[in-house]
């Protein structure tokens, strides 16, 4: 079981890094990996499973936040109470987006990102990503507000992109009026 602590933090230059293709079919080890990601995702959103295992709440993974530089994330959205669907895309790739951008009002959070920020994040509302199952299937997946936003975070992290990254250090807020917020 993957635990808070095995998520590199912001300051380890690994997240830095630009994560490789996947080449099929994927080793035992990634779908370990894979499992192990999606677990701690959905357990991090269960909050009896949360504090029983001090788990940081998170809908989204990159490999590369638990060090492995592969192009591969993990998404677990809750979509009613005790819902989820899960998503786990291999080299995925953002094919088309809206014009509208939207920003999280209360602000993005990050599983590797362990501090308080302030700033908007300009993402795009809707999101087309294409990419590959684990046994190597073509998919695409069409992706609204708030799942848009988290597919757009996790494959920043496969480019070496960190959410905060994206706030203009001199005037955080300066997309308020200008974005929708969700």
């Amino acid at each position: 079981m993957l635990k808070t602590k095995d998520i590199l933090d912001e300051k380890n230059k690994i997240l830095r890094t630009i994560s490789k293709e996947v080449e099929f079919p994927l080793t035992e080890e990634d779908k370990k990996n894979i499992d192990l990601m999606v677990e701690y995702l959905t357990n991090s959103q269960i909050d009896e499973l949360a504090a029983k295992y001090m788990l940081r709440p998170g809908m989204g993974m990159a490999a590369i936040q638990i060090g492995i530089p592969k192009r591969y994330i993990t998404i677990v959205h809750e979509v009613e109470e005790g819902v989820f669907d899960t998503y786990v895309v291999i080299n995925p790739k953002i094919v088309s987006s809206s014009k509208e951008k939207i920003y999280v009002e209360d602000g993005e959070g990050c599983l590797s990102v362990n501090r308080e920020t302030f700033g908007i994040i300009p993402r795009y509302a809707r999101v087309t990503v294409e990419g590959y199952d684990i046994d190597g299937n073509k998919i695409s997946i069409r992706a609204r507000e708030e799942l848009a936003i988290v597919f757009q975070h996790e494959i920043d992290h496969l480019n070496g992109i960190i959410f905060v990254d994206h706030i203009d250090p001199k005037n955080p807020y300066k997309y308020k009026d200008i974005y929708r917020a969700i």
